[in-house]
């Protein structure tokens, strides 16, 4: 008898560019990153991390309701949307407006949604951070974990039935691998020989379960071997890094019609989100060294600048006219008014179902009986 071993006994390497001062890494071979595409990635990169803080400032100000932020996991954002082309779907977690950003989506679309009002594309039935859009090819976030999963697989095998010259991304963190959701979709994946990229941003922590407690696999990617799927370990804080695994892994995807699952270590600085104080269950050293030392926002503006495709002056310049842009659309977005509740009732049917009719009778009566319960606000 021979028994597989539950471990080789080595780690499979971690795909980098830049070291951590934002220097190429000798001997590393990688696709050049022009100065319209890094300079873009880079002022992506700030500007989402600008509008984390002031909406996560929004928050506590009792201004919207819930907030989860992106700190840490930048380069993940902006670098993979550059990799992509626009045709491409995706289907998102909750951690990467960073994409939605880079194909298009406004200041004033994401404050829109975070305060539920009008002018949200989501009519005010979810919660902020939930963004989506159908122009963009963005599926709209939803809350339970790994869902997105086995719903990339099957959006991909559309792709793959229609001939299109596209892939589909979908994004988790390392929480959403131990759902059955992550399981099934890479093997229906892999099974149907499906154009999907799996990206798993294994930022140490689900909430508050650390990875050590999750599994003791070489982390995520030993378990694209398991199915049958190429997958990579790849430096989530280096942006190069991350632009070159998911161009390259596109294009086998799309070209090989494989899926293909990439797993980009990195760290949530934030908190989980703001109903979350992670100092109570990580140290506060921890979270200051990943701030500080491996900020992948700081690594990449070495690189750019070191190119002399970047000042000091212009990062002052733009960091101030970004907060300027998002501050009005924050007021702009608090003044609009909120949808009508009648709009609980629509969009699930052609025409509404009895129970739908009777339920909106019923909620009417209610707010009528008891006006001081309900929010003056919101039109009927």
């Amino acid at each position: 008898m021979n028994f597989t071993s539950e471990s080789s006994g080595k780690r499979i390497p971690c795909f980098r560019v830049l070291d951590d001062n934002g220097y190429p890494i000798a001997g590393s071979i990688f696709e050049q990153v022009n100065k319209e595409i890094a300079v873009r990635m880079y002022s992506g990169m700030v500007t989402l991390q600008i509008m984390d803080t002031i909406l996560y400032e929004t928050q506590r100000q009792g201004r919207i309701s819930f907030y989860l932020t992106s700190t840490g996991e930048e380069a993940i954002n902006l670098a993979s949307a550059a990799a992509l082309s626009p045709d491409d779907v995706v289907l998102p977690q909750y951690r990467e407006p960073g994409v939605l950003l880079w194909r298009g989506f406004t200041l004033q679309e994401f404050a829109n949604q975070c305060f539920g009002n009008e002018a949200d594309y989501g009519k005010g039935r979810q919660m902020p951070i939930h963004y989506g859009s159908q122009k963009h090819n963005y599926f709209t976030v939803s809350s339970p974990i790994a869902t997105q999963l086995p719903q990339a697989a099957g959006v991909a095998y559309s792709l793959k039935m229609d001939k299109k010259d596209a892939c589909v991304v979908t994004y988790m963190g390392d929480g959403g691998t131990s759902e059955g959701d992550f399981h099934a979709a890479l093997n229906f994946a892999a099974v149907t020989e499906v154009p999907v990229i799996f990206i798993c941003r294994n930022n140490g922590w689900a909430i508050s379960t650390p990875i050590t407690e999750q599994f003791r696999s070489d982390g995520v990617v030993v378990r694209g071997q398991a199915y049958g799927i190429r997958s990579i370990r790849v430096d989530g804080n280096d942006a190069l890094a991350v632009y070159n695994s998911v161009r390259t892994a596109r294009q086998t995807a799309i070209n090989e019609q494989r899926p293909i699952l990439i797993e980009a270590l990195t760290y949530r600085v934030g908190h989980h989100s703001t109903s979350d104080d992670s100092t109570k269950y990580r140290a506060v050293d921890e979270i200051e060294h990943w701030k500080t030392a491996q900020n992948p926002v700081a690594r990449f503006r070495k690189w750019v600048q070191g190119n002399g495709w970047w000042t000091d002056e212009y990062e002052s310049e733009f960091r101030s006219n970004i907060r300027k842009q998002l501050m009005e659309a924050i007021q702009l977005a608090a003044r609009k008014e909120k949808p009508p509740i009648a709009n609980l009732f629509t969009d699930v049917y052609e025409e509404n179902a009895p129970n739908l009719v009777e339920q909106e009778r019923s909620l009417g009566e209610t707010i009528k009986k008891h006006p001081q319960d309900y929010p003056s606000d919101v039109p009927l």
